[in-house]
Formats: structure tokens, sequence, C-alpha cells
């Protein structure tokens, strides 16, 4: 099903993808990857996809399809029967106008001289048409529109039948965000880009081999051990051998994207040794801090704002409250397709508790305004449901720019914060105040040294431009 680009209009930022893979003897690859997937599955909810090999006559088992990791493999335990050493998982949210045709799902599974080759990608690469036109012109032909596939005809161009000396060559060649799990059957290999704007982690697993995740939440879920983060600019090859590592970008620069710990990963995940939700009740803590406000009660917006809110509670000293239920059997509402039926999409999903907010000065913790059509209608259910006041905090900067590196922002000109002040902001959401958290306050709270985090939307600084 291909709901098109009108739908593609997001209220809240968007994740571009979920990888994961490993390489064992002797262990129910395929089966465990769909289990990691389920734990990534907050990545991207439009695919899901897992390979797996060699099988017979050295072909790869390949399944993927539309829909939740559910729904596309809706008898999980049948994975246990798929005899492999190698498997590699994907779930996807498509990044602009890419669409959600079926083609583009993943991994993306290719045939070429050496055999076959399977990529899982996350992220976007800056150069895409420039090396897809070069490609084109040498007689490349395209199954997909997504710039995954431009790392396959990269390798099977290079003349080599290790993959990883392929993968080395071609890697300096791509600019942009990007973290590959690639295969050939025989082995697998994850890599990162030299800005390591998007997560990759390694972990033992417990009856042998090794397994590479988007988050760590995956290698918990396996009953994996986490040894490390992959290094920005680093390969890593799982194999009979074990692990094997080899930087392949020499000149690197840390750049994780910020919005990891502010929305997009789980709250059980670490990242760069933090831990997401202890990160982001930090950042409710100093958003009550900077935004103090006279109020009665404090509650967040579900999910990612539960624990940004229980921070700022605990610091301003107020009671912490479940103002908004969510409703977990509606649809996700940024597919809807248009603003009236999205707008009322958020009716159906959240709805005040009337008893906790009736006549209580509420204090109302979000991650982040996009559009800000969240917000109104937040704001607005809660006051019909007998809050007296509302006053907005965002545990981030205002949202002003787009992001080059695979997360779904809407144009700036969509964007309710671009080019208009706070108070502007606050007026069209209705909300009675608003504060946003200062950049300074978000980076000293996720607590890693200068210059290791990635905050162009907020700041216009751009790590690297197309």
């Amino acid at each position: 099903m291909d709901y098109g680009v009108a739908f593609r209009q997001p209220k809240k930022l968007r994740e571009a993808c979920g990888i994961c893979g490993g390489f064992a003897e002797n262990q129910p690859l395929a089966f465990l990857t769909c289990f990691a997937l389920y734990a990534l599955q907050h990545r991207g909810q439009e695919s899901a996809g897992i390979v797996a090999g060699p099988g017979e006559g050295r072909k790869m088992w390949l399944k993927r399809g539309m829909g939740l990791v559910s729904e596309v493999f809706p008898e999980s335990a049948d994975l246990k029967g798929v005899v492999s050493k190698v498997a590699v998982g994907h779930v996807r949210y498509s990044y602009g106008q890419d669409g959600r045709s079926p083609e583009n799902t993943q991994p993306l599974k290719l045939r070429y001289r050496y055999g076959e080759l399977a990529v899982a990608h996350n992220g976007r690469l800056l150069n895409a048409t420039e090396l897809r036109a070069e490609l084109e012109e040498q007689g490349a032909i395209f199954q997909t529109n997504t710039d995954s596939e431009l790392l396959a005809h990269m390798i099977a161009r290079q003349g080599s039948e290790q993959l990883e000396e392929a993968l080395a060559a071609v890697v300096p060649r791509l600019n942009g965000a990007f973290a590959f799990i690639v295969t050939d059957g025989r082995k697998v290999v994850g890599l990162r880009d030299g800005n390591g704007f998007r997560p990759l982690s390694l972990a033992a697993l417990s009856g042998g081999g090794h397994f590479l995740a988007s988050e760590t939440c995956a290698f918990d879920t396996i009953q994996a051990s986490f040894i490390r983060d992959l290094k920005p600019g680093e390969m890593v090859i799982l194999d009979a051998d074990g692990v094997r590592s080899r930087q392949v970008l020499s000149s690197v620069q840390p750049n994780l994207c910020v919005f990891e710990y502010i929305y997009f990963a789980r709250p059980d995940s670490n990242l760069q040794g933090k831990n997401v939700h202890l990160v982001r009740r930090e950042l409710g803590r100093r958003l009550a801090r900077e935004h103090p406000v006279e109020a009665d009660i404090v509650s967040g917006v579900p999910d990612s704002s539960i624990a940004a809110a229980s921070g700022f509670a605990e610091q301003a000293g107020l009671p912490h409250e479940m103002a908004l239920v969510k409703n977990r059997y509606i649809g996700r509402t940024f597919i809807k397709p248009t603003q009236k039926m999205r707008e009322e999409g958020v009716d159906l999903k959240l709805n005040a508790v009337r008893k906790i907010v009736e006549g209580k000065r509420v204090v109302l913790v979000d991650d982040s305004i996009v559009r800000g059509t969240t917000s109104l209608k937040l704001i607005n259910i809660m006051k019909r449901a007998g809050a007296l006041e509302v006053h907005l905090r965002i545990s981030s900067p205002p949202v002003t720019g787009s992001c080059y590196y695979g997360i779904d922002i809407p144009d700036v000109k969509d964007l309710i914060a671009h080019n208009r002040r706070p108070e502007e902001t606050r007026v069209l959401v209705g909300a009675d105040s608003l504060g946003y958290l200062s950049i300074n306050e978000v980076v000293t709270a996720v607590g890693l040294p200068d210059g290791m985090l990635c905050s162009g939307c907020f700041s216009g600084d751009y790590p690297v431009l197309p």
C-alpha cells in the first residue's frame, strides 16, 4: 500500500530505521533477529524484514513486507527452523518522498558475481543523487529508489571477493549519515559514518557469536551482553573467527543525533554509556529550573515525555500525575490523509483524565513541538476536561531547521517555531505559558564531551552539509 507524498507530514519527528544482525553457529539467528526487531519497532513501523543464510545452494532466505514486525512475522516461532549462521534485520520508516512502497522494504538482497549480498541501512546519504547518476551512466539498473541500494552497486563494482575490502574501498565515497549492516552469507559487517550520526552497538550472544543493533534494548530482549558502541568511521566484521575491527574512515568527529536522547531511543537503551531514561529525567529537572511556574500538577505526554515530566515534578516539588491516557489501539496519526483527520486522530489517541486535571493548573511536558498540531489539540483537550491553566514545557529547544541525516522533519515553513518567537508560538497553541529547554542545558544533561552531539535542527550549525 502506497499512501503517497501527501501523507508525509508528521507531527512528531520520525527516525528513519532500526537495524540489527549477527553471526553465530548453532543458534536460531533468524528467530533472535525477529525478537530484536520487536525491541527496535519504535524506530520504524512501515515495514520489517529479515535475511538469513546461507541456505541450500548458498542462497540466503529472505522475508520482508509492509507493516509491523508482528504482521510480517505472525508466527515468529517458525523462524527457529531457518538454518543460518548469519542474519540481518530491519524495521523502516520511509524518509521524505521515497514512499511506502514494497520494493523499498529492507533488507535489500541482490545477486552479484560472488554470490548474494544483503544490506540494511539507517540514515541518509547526502550525495545519493550524484552517486546514483554516476552508476546509472555506467549501466546500473536500480530496483528501488532508496539510497541504501547504492552501497550494494558500489560493492559489486569493486571486483573484490572479500566483502570487507570492497566496503573499505567504497565507504570513503559516502557522504552523510549511515549505519549499515551488510552480509554476503559468510560474514556480517557493521559500519558507521565518520560523524556517528546514527547509533550502532555490539554485543555477545549467550550461546556464542555476536550481534549488532541500533539500540542496546535489542540486546536485553535476546539476552545478549553489551560489549561497546561502534566508533564513528569504524567497521566491525563478525565471522567464524569472532570479531575484528577496522577503522575505514580516518577523519572522524562524533556527532550523535541529540534527538536519540530526547525522543527517538527507547528509555531502557544506553547510548554512548548514557541511559536514555536518566537523561530524559535530567532534562526535566533542568527544564523546571530554567522555566519554573506556579502550578498544581505535572503531566507528561505519553510515552516519550514521561521521564522528563517526572524530573520536572521532582525538581519543582509538584505531584506527577497521569493526566493523559493513550489509546494504544488507534492507528498512527501521521498517516492520516488530511490535516483535519490528523487532528481528529489525536482526540481518539489521547484523552485527559478529568478527575485529575479539573480545577488544576497543569504543567504539560512534551519532548518537542514540530508543526504545533498536537500541542494545540492536547491543550484544548486539557481545558475541555476542566484544567484552569495549561503551561507547556518542552524538554528541547525550538525545532527551527531541517535535518539532512535521516530524520523526517517537515519543510521549515511548516515548523511552528521557524521565524517565530516563543511567545508567538504560545499564542498559536493556546498555552498559558511556554518554555523551551536551552541547548546548553540539553548538552549538559546528556553529559557527553563538547562537540559530540548533532543539534543542527535547533542551532542551524550542521556538521556536514549537502
